[in-house]
């Protein structure tokens, strides 16, 4: 646990929160801001402060977890599809350093919208896949 961490203080009880889920290693809450009815946050009880730190297992079972709770909004919400967003890293506009997913229940004509980038052009692309790729003997 880290001493200020908001997150680490909710897994550990010393904040109280609106819980949907919980394992040994694992907590899932709902957003009081929230961007959509069942907004949850996804979050490890041990203290990891991004994708870049969090150990692969345990982002394995935060995924699962996610996947089981998107199931769960979609038979006990009706919601249509879901979000999954993470930030990791103050550039990627990361508020609260303690990795964690957040599951954003979707419904038709909710009104909320994810922009894209649309100004590559082909080679740019081209290139960027290429620069980024990486064969799977080198995946960690």
């Amino acid at each position: 646990m880290t001493k200020d961490c908001i997150f680490c203080k909710i897994a550990k009880g010393k904040i109280p929160c609106y819980k949907v889920y919980e394992d040994k290693r694992i907590i899932a809450f709902l957003d009081v801001n929230p961007i959509a009815m069942g907004h949850t946050f996804i979050i490890p009880k041990k203290h990891y402060e991004s994708i870049f730190d969090c150990k692969g297992k345990l982002l394995e079972n935060m995924i699962k977890v996610t996947q089981l709770l998107s199931v769960h909004y979609k038979e006990k919400l009706g919601c249509t599809g879901v979000n999954l967003l993470n930030s990791s890293g103050k550039s990627a506009e990361q508020e609260i350093p303690h990795i964690h997913f957040h599951l954003v229940p979707r419904f038709d004509e909710d009104g909320y919208q994810l922009t894209h980038k649309t100004d590559y052009q082909k080679g740019d692309l081209e290139v960027l896949a290429k620069t980024l790729y990486m064969p799977l003997n080198k995946e960690k």
